[in-house]
């Protein structure tokens, strides 16, 4: 027998049929969906070789599909040799089951097949941790339709009276060693959440934070690389490349950084329990000062996309941040012109290439407006022994002339209001005209710059705003 070369050598991939159901009140239009449901599957490593459509007023509750469909999904399934169909839906136990049954093929439904991916790019301990507990609350409630099997030994009855025994005993037992585990990964990953959110809140008391958000593959992460000191985000052309954050310092221009975070993408149903399971994860999101709303306007769903990062942002508690639009991969436009309608409807959105780098540096000064706010030339009196706001008035302000008298240093310096704030955090003891700080920032700055939620703009985009985010600037 010759040898077999190693270059030779190939895993079979798996060969996969997908279902969807057009219902009414569907947002997507099909061909969409479909599209989509391909890319999420090409990134689980499997290859699209069927589709099957229906329209339904309603799902089948045995099936999902009708009755008719079903056969015809049983015979797609051995014309092309299918070892798996992946339905672009949230299947119950019993719907699983009874496919599965029809087609002697193996049923994932949507929530599965995103756990699945979400499995095989969790690197760190903390993302390995997130998806365990996703994927055994997902299993959880299908436990009873493992063990339907049992129910043959009475002659094919269902689980039930007369059927206690081992079959009941191990449906129990199985309940309880997933309770025990999710319980012990919980306590695991508490821990890991409440060392995350004390990283976070020191992190935004010396620093201003930035989060880019968005759907998946919008490009955030080149994004990150491109404006970020460090890079190093894994980029990649597939759905969920990024599943744990990475935090790195952003220069945005007259001597002013700020820390930047990449974020896992959302995605159009991503299953509750597996954004509960995220939060950690999230927690760069939710508690940054400011969010950078990254958006593939290439994409022919890049209104439906931009609405699902908005509703998820808003159903994880991400809404007293300002929201600044990123008009990402505009060099994929096939006309300029494309452009115009959504500079028309979101006039503060920040066109811009990650890719090519087009359109960075008009992102940089508006995030530099943002972290400085309304800025005033000021002379401060400062006592010397009040180090804290010395050492601060020298390292973060632009310092535009100082002098000493006695046990006093007088400093002209360029001052933004989210600057004021935190040097208010480090003190009250020095003056301006002879007022205190806050008092004398007060009249600087009006009481309505101090404080408030951002502002919904146009089609409920947040636009950028002047509203406290409790933050300060940072080097």
């Amino acid at each position: 027998m010759s040898q077999i070369h190693r270059d030779e050598l190939k895993v079979a991939r798996e060969r996969a049929v997908l279902v969807a159901v057009e219902l009414p009140g569907d947002r997507l239009p099909f061909d969409d969906r479909m599209h989509e449901l391909e890319a999420l599957v090409s990134t689980a490593g499997a290859e699209v070789v069927g589709h099957l459509r229906q329209r339904r007023r309603l799902p089948s509750g045995r099936s999902f599909i009708g009755k008719g469909k079903l056969e015809e999904l049983h015979g797609l399934v051995e014309l092309v040799k299918a070892t798996i169909v992946i339905f672009d839906h949230d299947l119950t136990p019993a719907q699983v089951r009874n496919i599965e049954l029809e087609t002697c093929c193996k049923i994932i439904d949507r929530s599965e097949l995103i756990l699945d991916i979400f499995a095989r790019r969790a690197t760190t301990h903390a993302a390995r941790l997130q998806v365990e507990i996703a994927q055994l609350e997902y299993t959880y409630p299908r436990l009873r339709a493992m063990w339907d099997h049992l129910g043959q030994v009475t002659g094919g009855a269902p689980v039930g009276i007369g059927t206690r025994g081992p079959g009941e005993q191990q449906l129990e037992i199985d309940r309880r060693l997933v309770q025990r585990r999710r319980k012990q990964l919980r306590n695991e990953l508490n821990t890991i959440l409440s060392r995350k959110e004390r990283e976070v809140a020191s992190r935004n008391q010396d620093h201003f934070t930035v989060g880019l958000v968005g759907y998946t593959n919008a490009g955030k992460s080149t994004l990150f690389n491109r404006v970020s000191d460090g890079g190093g985000a894994f980029a990649n052309d597939k759905l969920f490349a990024t599943l744990s954050s990475r935090v790195e310092k952003w220069n945005i221009g007259t001597g002013t950084s700020v820390l930047v975070s990449d974020t896992v993408g959302f995605i159009r149903d991503l299953p509750h329990h597996l954004i509960a399971s995220f939060r950690s994860t999230l927690e760069e999101t939710v508690h940054g000062q400011l969010l950078l709303l990254v958006l593939d306007v290439a994409d022919p769903m890049a209104r439906e996309q931009l609405r699902i990062v908005e509703e998820t942002l808003d159903s994880i508690g991400a809404i007293e941040q300002p929201r600044v639009l990123v008009l990402n991969q505009v060099d994929r436009l096939q006309r300029p012109d494309d452009l115009l309608p959504w500079l028309k409807d979101f006039p503060d959105a920040v066109p811009l290439s990650a890719k090519t780098g087009e359109g960075s540096e008009e992102l940089s000064q508006r995030v530099l407006e943002i972290v400085l706010g309304p800025q005033s030339e000021i002379e401060i009196e400062v006592p010397l022994a009040s180090g804290r706001i010395v050492e601060f008035l020298e390292r973060r302000t632009e310092i535009l002339d100082r002098r000493y008298e006695d046990n006093r240093v007088f400093y002209t310096v360029r001052l933004g209001r989210r600057q004021g704030e935190q040097l208010l955090a480090r003190g009250n003891d020095a003056r301006v005209d002879g007022k205190h700080l806050r008092e004398a920032f007060e009249t600087l700055w009006p009481a309505q710059a101090w404080g408030g939620s951002p502002v919904k703009g146009r089609d409920g985009v947040l636009e950028d705003s002047v509203a406290d985010s409790g933050g300060s600037s940072g080097n």
